[in-house]
């Protein structure tokens, strides 16, 4: 149900007390719209004037049945939910059987409480097509969200249809992992890849938890010249269990693919610096891991332990760099690109909390190119600004930001299919999988837009399913759904043009500006003087400049073919850093510019006393 594999079709009701609530919306952790007008309600509410409630799943095939979930209505004020049910089961949905212990019907109890959710585990696997719930007693309206637990039988015709095909299947470990099993994990995937991997720390969490991360690389602890660096990072709300397990997946299958010389994997490996963290908030990963898949609700685990939505914990850049174009102060005051961070976000009673700060120190420290950020509770790509701005709501690169979404949105199995809409509400992407956040549900201080002004990596978020902490069963059949996508993001950092930046005698130019002509936003050469700009292919006017060396520019041309376009800068130096000391001797007032074929008499005078003067200034 909360995966949505279960159609809105298979869903049967007695009744509906409005169309905002109708059995649609039975779905487990289904969250309402804030607006009440909108058709999505936060639950299934029967008709108040019934005396019989029922609501009836048709799971289309024979399954064995073994226990059901339930939840209240999702409500800021109204108090809903199931209290006491009856289980009936059928093959055909007209003849029932309420499951019974031989002597009288089997009343099962439902929900304290509106948001957690109370399992009832059958005493034994139940073999139907059709499960009906029947509410009995309720607090408030009866409204509830359910969950069935159940697997379907094999079907001997189909089985007997595939047993001749071939199916890829990755030999991983499809389970979830606990904080120390992750960290064994982690190990072994370093200890059977010792040349290609590194196994270091962030920081660590409030609570003291490793913020472990995963270096892929065929020179791993080296940034080798031209070469981009990617990221992934995941479990910012620590209930947003999936994206950690697909990064340690992507651990393993890019070690043992590569070992078994896989050409895709190991040109991916050979030429780009991968770095994997699978668990940027560890403590509130363990809350919810504790409760497990079925139990833990849509918000524990969500914050840090010093109740911080890390994703959107760090500094406000996007109003900053807003506020100084409003005043007309970009780029000639404010740069365009790598913003400073506003005096006081940094210190040790400021907003940012330990895992923020952590991982800004590690951004800061790695020349990332491209990265992307894996949650939850949705299903599609969402790109920068996360931000919304009345005057003007796109980024500058908005083009190549939503090409970058689309290219892992295009290559998931699921999220494009139209068919099955939105998680919650009506599908925001309308069936494109991407969307930009800032017209979706905008938030200030996020990761997205902090990396995007602040360094020189493009990041974007990547919402794996409706199901944040889905079953366990699960896991295999999220991972095929992910896995081309994934490679694919990751190859996407070679996509525009790179060079090295140096003087006349070779030597590198750290921190030189790399513009291009018409896109407001510069990226910077790292300490090696090489540079990498994403762009999507034609022809760019790119420009280099730097202290004290005159700057450069040349046409570059990115194509369509795979790998980024070589383009080189060798820069001269300027006598600019001569005249600023001249000016400053000044004053910084500007020079007067003498005419030698007019220094005579009254004019020659002049001047002898104007340098007097200012001789005697000094």
């Amino acid at each position: 149900m909360e995966s949505h594999r279960v159609d809105a079709d298979q869903l049967l009701t007695s009744s509906m007390s409005h169309h905002r609530y109708g059995p649609q919306r039975a779905r487990l952790n289904i969250q309402a719209s804030g607006d009440e007008d909108d058709m999505n309600g936060g639950a299934w509410c029967g008709n108040q004037d019934d005396k019989v409630h029922w609501i009836e799943l048709d799971a289309r095939t024979l399954t064995e049945f073994t226990g059901v979930i339930t939840q209240g209505r999702d409500d800021p004020i109204e108090n809903d939910y199931v209290t006491s049910y009856y289980v009936a089961f059928s093959n055909d949905s007209r003849e029932w059987t309420v499951l019974h212990d031989g002597y009288s019907e089997w009343l099962f109890f439902g929900n304290n409480d509106k948001h957690t959710p109370a399992i009832s585990q059958f005493v034994e696997p139940m073999v139907a097509r059709y499960i009906r719930i029947l509410p009995q007693s309720w607090n408030g309206t009866m409204c509830m969200r359910m969950e069935v637990m159940g697997c379907p039988l094999p079907d001997p015709q189909s089985q007997y249809q595939s047993q001749n095909e071939v199916i890829a299947k990755d030999d991983l470990d499809y389970r979830h992992h606990s904080y120390e099993d992750m960290e064994k994990f982690m190990k072994s995937v370093s200890d059977e890849c010792p040349y290609i991997t590194r196994l270091y720390s962030l920081g660590n969490s409030s609570q003291g938890r490793e913020l472990y991360a995963m270096e892929i690389s065929d020179k791993p602890g080296i940034h080798e010249i031209g070469e981009p660096e990617f990221r992934y990072t995941a479990g910012y709300h620590g209930n947003e269990a999936l994206g950690r397990e697909l990064l340690l997946f992507l651990m393993q299958y890019l070690c043992r693919e590569y070992k078994d010389g896989n050409p895709r994997v190991r040109r991916l490996v050979d030429g780009t610096r991968i770095h994997l963290v699978p668990s940027v908030n560890p403590d509130g990963h363990a809350k919810a891991f504790e409760r497990g898949s079925e139990l833990g609700s849509w918000t524990l685990g969500h914050w840090t332990e010093d109740g911080a939505d890390i994703f959107q914990n760090f500094p406000d850049l996007t109003n900053v760099f807003w506020d100084a174009e409003d005043k007309g102060m970009v780029p000639k005051l404010t740069p365009n690109h790598h913003v400073p961070i506003p005096e006081g976000y940094l210190a040790e009673n400021g907003p940012v909390v330990v895992e923020t700060r952590a991982l800004i120190s590690w951004m800061e420290s790695h020349p990332f190119v491209l990265g992307a950020n894996l949650q939850g509770g949705e299903r599609m790509v969402t790109y920068p600004f996360d931000m919304r701005r009345l005057t003007k709501e796109m980024v500058e690169d908005q083009s190549l930001f939503r090409w970058l979404a689309i290219s892992y949105a295009s290559t998931h199995r699921t999220m494009t299919n139209i068919f099955r809409g939105g998680c919650h509400t009506d599908d925001p992407t309308r069936g494109l999988g991407i969307v930009n956040r800032a017209k979706w549900k905008p938030i200030p201080g996020s990761m997205n837009d902090f990396s995007y002004l602040h360094t020189n990596c493009f990041e974007l978020s990547i919402f794996l399913g409706c199901d944040k902490f889905p079953h366990q069963s699960e896991l295999q059949r999220e991972w095929e759904h992910n896995r081309e996508a994934l490679l694919t993001l990751m190859e996407q950092v070679h996509r525009g043009v790179k060079g090295v930046v140096s003087d006349k005698e070779g030597k590198p130019i750290v921190n030189a500006t790399v513009s291009v002509e018409g896109v407001n936003h510069d990226v910077m050469t790292g300490e090696a003087g090489d540079y990498f700009r994403l762009l999507n292919p034609g022809e760019y006017r790119v420009t280099v400049r730097a202290d004290g060396y005159s700057s450069q520019n040349r046409m570059c041309v990115v194509g369509f073919e795979p790998g980024a376009t070589l383009c080189n800068f060798e820069l001269t130096k300027s006598n600019w850093d001569r005249i600023k000391q001249i000016m400053a001797l000044h004053g910084n007032k500007p020079i007067r510019l003498l005419n030698p074929g007019r220094v005579r008499g009254r004019d020659h005078t002049r001047n002898k006393i104007f340098s007097r003067r200012k001789a005697g200034d000094h």
